[in-house]
Formats: C-alpha cells, sequence, structure tokens
C-alpha cells in the first residue's frame, strides 16, 4: 500500500524543495496551467513546505471550453487548435501569468489516452506533451 508521504516522489520533492527555496529567497511567485496533467503540477508544488509564500494559483483548463472563459482562447484558436504544441502552451502561459500577478507561469498540455484509434482527436498519437513557461520577457 502506498504511504502518503510518496506524493510526490522523493526525487521530485528535492528539486521542489529547492525551487520553491529559490524563489522565496528573490521574492518570486509561479502559477500553474495544466491540461493533462490534470492539477497534479500544482498539487505537488503545494505539498512542498514554504509553497504558499510563493504559489498564486492554478488552473485545470482540460477542455476547450475552459481554455476560452479562463486563457483567453478565442473561436480562432479553438479552430486552429492542431494539439498540444509549443506554441499552444506557450501561449496559455503567456495569458494566465499577468492574469494571477505570477512572476512566472508553467503550462502543460498533452494528450492522454488511449482509444480504439491510438490517436488523439487531432491525429496527433497519445503521450505527447508539451511544456512552457513564461516569465513576461518570452517563454520557453
Amino acid at each position: 500500500m502506498s504511504e502518503a508521504n510518496d506524493f510526490p516522489p522523493q526525487k521530485v520533492r528535492e528539486v521542489l524543495s529547492e525551487v520553491v527555496g529559490l524563489l522565496k529567497e528573490r521574492g518570486e511567485t509561479v502559477s500553474v496551467a495544466e491540461t493533462a496533467a490534470g492539477g497534479i503540477i500544482s498539487a505537488s508544488i503545494l505539498s512542498t513546505p514554504g509553497a504558499s509564500k510563493i504559489y498564486k494559483g492554478g488552473l485545470t483548463v482540460y477542455t476547450l471550453e475552459a481554455r476560452t472563459v479562463f486563457t483567453g482562447w478565442t473561436q480562432e484558436n479553438i479552430n486552429a487548435y492542431t494539439g498540444p504544441t509549443p506554441d499552444v502552451v506557450a501561449g496559455i502561459a503567456e495569458n494566465v501569468r499577468p492574469k494571477l500577478g505570477s512572476t512566472y507561469c508553467i503550462c502543460e498540455s498533452g494528450t492522454a489516452g488511449p482509444n480504439p484509434s491510438g490517436q488523439g482527436p487531432n491525429k496527433q498519437p497519445y503521450g505527447i506533451c508539451s511544456l512552457s513557461y513564461s516569465d513576461g520577457k518570452g517563454n520557453v
């Protein structure tokens, strides 16, 4: 049986502890926008002691409708959507960061599965994941 202290895994806890410490030292903050991860990135950060000093908020924008309401997507974005590309996640991160007033916004989007075709709704294979962050000066 799994113990409550198994989440997140020890290596992830170590990295998060270091990141939270650095952000606190610098007086910086982070927000998160997730799709396929379903909130696990935010949960991992929030499991770290001291996270309340650096965490501004998170969104789980799993559906296209949620992206329209919370991330500034338009019908044009929905019509042009081809899946979780680096440009898509960069755009979400750039839109969410100033709304939550954070120094950085981390964004994740991916395709889950499976279904009988083995592909997502945009003909992308399952298991694709794109990550980006925004700092107001650009994104990666």
